[in-house]
């Protein structure tokens, strides 16, 4: 046997090699590799940082991986939630400038790696810095007329900046920034804190220990000047037929002025203009009205208030009954005949033009174009000469229409 083994062992091994062959490649044919880039982008992960550096800039989001792996592999990839890691590892490295290479790692088997875009990113580190600085109050713009802002409070007064070195040394100020204009109620609400630089200018990229502030700032009405309501008084009534439904008026609150307080204090809450004429209206009204004000107390700015008054038609229904139907494309050398030969028809629209309309603005059609000898069942059509009238229903909606060669004498039912 040993002798036969010594013999032979040049076959044995080349049997073994060709038998291994066959089957790696029926695995091959089973289960072939199929390279492709992964179906969704792999977020970049930093690990091994220094707590007291900070990375300056941008760096990538993430990373487009190619992988080479079977197709069954594949199914498990696409199916896993995060099966790629792309790792960027800043173990040992100091402040300065680096390029450091994208570690992609696949948690599935076999697969491997072929590319990765970008494969490193260049990134600088620099010492991480911490100052505190007071939190100043920016006001901008006025209150209304007739009011005035008093003191500003903060909370907190201060605030703790920290990041990069260069960004922490360009700051030079915080602030938080009020709007005041034309405001008429008291200031109490929390207001981001922002960083700037010597030209004024926003520092982004730093972490602002608290991120915003409260502040309070009390507006008050001066003496002398009230806010009241305006009233718009109306005459008459709009025409038969029309419904007002609108009355609006700009603006809604005005302020008025007086040298002696109590004049202003004594008034109702409420300013009414002069007497707004609806008589007979028909269309919507926009004007100017001016205000009925005591002696002695004035409107602070625009004298008279803007009104728009909107005025609609009542809607409404008619039923117009036995109207005769028409025919329409009637072949030569036909006749027709129509069940029934009257229908009634109901409609809606404004009250005034229902009112008006005539017997002569309106046609019921049937269209028998094309259609030869028989009996059909056509849906007649209504055509008014009005606007804005519409058709809720044609009784019945359905006719029989028999199409005959002229002469022929009418069938019996």
């Amino acid at each position: 046997m040993i002798r036969w083994l010594a013999n032979n062992w040049r076959t044995i091994l080349w049997s073994l090699i060709l038998s291994l062959s066959v089957w790696i490649a029926a695995v091959t044919a089973a289960d072939p590799d199929e390279q492709r880039v992964f179906n969704r982008p792999v977020s970049v992960e930093i690990v091994g940082q220094d707590p007291n550096l900070v990375i300056v800039g941008q760096i990538p989001e993430s990373v487009q991986v190619t992988l080479r792996a079977p197709r069954s592999v594949w199914g498990q990839l696409d199916a896993d939630e995060s099966p790629v890691r792309a790792v960027v590892d800043l173990s040992g490295l100091s402040a300065g400038d680096h390029n450091v290479p994208i570690q992609v790692q696949v948690n599935e088997s076999p697969v491997r790696i072929v590319s990765a875009l970008p494969s490193t990113i260049d990134l600088t580190l620099e010492a991480l810095e911490t100052r505190a600085l007071p939190v100043d109050i920016t006001i901008n713009g006025q209150p209304a007329t007739g009011y005035e802002a008093g003191k500003a409070l903060i909370d907190p007064q201060q605030v703790v900046i920290s990041g990069a070195q260069s960004l922490v040394e360009r700051v030079t100020r915080a602030r938080v920034v009020i709007n005041l204009n034309g405001t008429r109620e008291s200031i109490n609400q929390s207001l981001d804190i922002q960083v700037l630089d010597n030209n004024n200018q926003i520092v982004k990229g730093l972490g602002l220990t608290p991120s915003s502030a409260l502040v309070t700032l009390p507006v008050s009405q001066q003496g002398g000047y009230r806010d009241v309501a305006v009233k718009v008084i109306v005459k008459g009534q709009v025409a038969n037929g029309y419904l007002l439904t609108k009355l609006q008026v700009f603006p809604p609150i005005v302020t008025v002025y007086s040298t002696d307080p109590a004049l202003v204090n004594n008034l109702p809450g409420v300013v009414e203009t002069l007497p707004l004429e609806l008589r007979g209206a028909s269309e919507d009204i926009i004007t100017r009205l001016a205000l009925v004000l005591p002696e002695g107390v004035s409107v602070v700015g625009e004298q008279n208030v803007q009104v728009q008054v909107g005025i609609d038609p009542i809607q409404s229904n008619l039923t117009l009954s036995k109207i005769k139907v028409e025919v329409v494309g009637l072949p030569e050398g036909m006749t027709v005949q129509i069940s029934p030969a009257e229908v009634d028809v109901i409609l809606s629209g404004p009250a005034p033009l229902l009112d008006l309309l005539l017997l002569q603005d309106i046609r019921v059609v049937v269209d028998v174009t094309g259609l030869g000898p028989g009996t059909y069942q056509l849906t007649p059509r209504v055509e008014i000469l009005v606007a804005d009238v519409v058709v809720e229903s044609i009784l019945p909606n359905t006719l029989e229409v028999v199409i005959l060669p002229a002469g022929t004498a009418t069938p019996t039912q």
